[in-house]
C-alpha cells in the first residue's frame, strides 16, 4: 500500500504523518511513501485553475495508477477518488476502522469523553460518517455537536478561503469551536490535516485522528 501524506500532514502537520505511520507498523501494513510526493492537485481544482490541475493529474496519475493508495486529508482522498480515474483509494478513518474490527490494531478504552468534526471533503463530499466515529468510540465516548454529518459547519479552510481570506476562515473556525466547547469536551478529533491546522485554537486540544489513537489509544506494539 502507499501511504500519501498530502502537502499538510508532510509540510506543515508532521506529527499527523508520523502517528500514522506508527499505526500502520503496529497493525502490520506493508505499506510505502514516495520521497518526491507532489500536491494531489485539490486547491488548484477548488480554486479554478482547472488547466494545471490537469497537468498535475495526468502526472501523478502515471506514478499512482498501480498503487492501493491510503490518504490522510480528506482533500487529498476526495480528489484522489472522484478527480482522478480508476485509482484505488481509501481514507485512513476507514482502515482504522477495518483494522480495529479485525482485531490488527488492539486499542484500550476510556471514559474520556471528546466531540468530532466532520470535515466536508470528507464527509458531506465522500459520506464517510461511521468510520471515523466508529474508531473514536473504539478508545473514549464521542459526543455529538449541534451540527453534524451532511449538516456539519465547515472549518473553514478549504476552496482556497484560508490563503485568500484568512479573517473568513478564522471566523469561520471560532464559530465551530464554539460549538465544540458547548459539548463540553476538551478534546476536538478531525480526520482532515487541513481542518486541524484551522481548528487549533488556545482553549481546546485540537488532534487528528491519528494523533488521536497515539495519544488515547494506549496503543503499542505486542499489544
Amino acid at each position: 500500500m502507499l501511504y500519501f501524506r498530502g502537502c499538510t500532514a508532510r509540510e506543515k502537520q508532521t506529527d499527523i504523518a508520523k502517528a500514522t505511520e506508527r499505526l500502520l507498523e503496529i497493525a502490520g501494513v506493508d505499506f510505502h511513501t514516495l520521497d518526491d510526493e507532489k500536491c494531489c492537485g485539490s486547491v488548484l481544482l477548488r480554486t479554478g485553475f482547472t488547466d494545471e490541475a490537469a497537468e498535475q493529474i495526468k502526472k501523478n496519475t502515471e506514478i499512482l495508477k498501480d498503487e492501493k493508495i491510503i490518504t490522510s486529508c480528506a482533500g487529498c482522498y476526495k480528489t484522489l477518488k472522484d478527480d482522478y480515474e480508476g485509482l484505488d483509494v481509501i481514507h485512513i478513518s476507514q482502515l482504522l476502522d477495518e483494522l480495529i474490527k479485525e482485531g490488527k490494531l488492539k486499542l484500550s478504552k476510556s471514559d474520556l469523553e471528546v466531540t468530532y468534526h466532520d470535515s466536508c471533503h470528507l464527509g458531506r463530499h465522500s459520506n464517510v460518517f461511521d468510520e471515523p466515529r466508529n474508531v473514536i468510540n473504539s478508545v473514549a465516548n464521542l459526543v455529538e455537536m449541534e451540527n453534524t454529518h451532511e449538516n456539519s459547519l465547515c472549518c473553514g479552510a478549504g476552496g482556497g478561503v484560508k490563503s485568500a481570506y484568512p479573517e473568513i476562515a478564522s471566523q469561520m473556525a471560532q464559530s465551530r469551536i464554539a460549538q465544540a466547547k458547548e459539548t463540553g469536551c476538551k478534546t476536538l478529533v478531525t480526520p482532515c490535516p487541513f481542518c486541524k491546522l484551522n481548528l487549533e485554537n488556545e482553549d481546546m486540544e485540537v488532534l487528528d485522528l491519528t494523533e488521536f489513537l497515539v495519544k488515547y489509544g494506549d496503543v503499542d506494539e505486542g499489544k
